[in-house]
């Protein structure tokens, strides 16, 4: 596997640092982000090679947008599912293994089962959401 260039997030509007979780109390996402891509990093040691720190910081990135969206589903309903959906086929676009977002997510239902276990729920639901290609 060779490297890709590619370029930590900037510009736009910066992923949300804190949710607020179904009962109203402020979340912070940071932290669980950073474990969710420690795990994937350690099931995924490719990923170092392949995409740099870049990647991690991709990672962080689209992992605080995940977790938002789905202490928001947990809050609000419809989110998740149709967001997840549409990462998948940005993912995809930038030819990355998009069954790789579905175990991210799995990784992130573990890291806040515990606290927020109808935010694992939401979570895991939304793994049958990655449109994986054939």
């Amino acid at each position: 596997m060779t490297r890709r260039d590619i370029s930590p997030p900037q510009g736009g509007t910066p992923p949300p640092a804190v949710s607020r979780d179904s009962a109203g109390r402020e979340i912070e996402l940071r932290p669980l982000a950073k474990e969710i891509c420690r795990r994937y990093r350690t099931e995924f040691p490719d990923e170092e090679e392949r995409y740099g720190e870049a990647g991690n910081a991709w990672c962080v990135h689209d992992n605080l947008h995940i977790l938002n969206w789905a202490f928001l589903d947990t809050a609000h309903g419809n989110v998740l599912n149709q967001q997840v959906r549409w990462l998948g086929r940005v993912l995809a676009a930038r030819e990355f293994p998009v069954e790789r977002l579905a175990r991210d997510l799995e990784l992130a239902a573990d890291v806040v089962r515990t606290e927020h276990p109808d935010v694992a729920a939401a979570l895991e639901r939304a793994t049958a959401s990655v449109e994986v290609p054939l």
